[in-house]
C-alpha cells in the first residue's frame, strides 16, 4: 500500500470539496482523511494502491463542479493503515 499527502489550492473551500473528496476516495478504494487548512487550501492524506491513488489524484486536479483548482502539490509518505476515509475539522 502506498500513501501520499496532497495540498489543493484555489477555490476549494465552500464548494463541497471535502465531501466530494471523501465520496471519490471511497469509490476509488482510497482511505485516509482530508481537512480544510487556515490558508484556504485542502490537505489530503490518501492511502491505496498505485492505480487507485493515480485515479484519485487525477480527480483532485479538477475537484467538484464548483471548485477551481489552481495548484496541487503531493509527496509520498508512509502509510498509516487507515481503513476508511474521513473528513477532519
Amino acid at each position: 500500500m502506498k500513501a501520499i499527502e496532497i495540498t489543493v489550492r484555489g477555490r476549494v473551500q465552500g464548494v463541497f470539496f471535502r465531501a466530494s473528496t471523501r465520496d471519490k476516495a471511497l469509490a476509488a478504494g482510497v482511505s485516509g482523511w482530508c481537512k480544510n487548512q487556515s490558508d484556504s487550501s485542502v490537505f489530503i492524506h490518501a492511502e491505496g494502491s498505485e492505480q487507485a491513488l493515480d485515479n484519485f489524484m487525477a480527480w483532485c486536479h479538477k475537484g467538484p463542479m464548483m471548485a477551481i483548482v489552481t495548484e496541487l502539490t503531493s509527496k509520498a509518505v508512509e502509510a498509516e493503515g487507515f481503513s476508511s476515509f474521513e473528513i477532519r475539522r
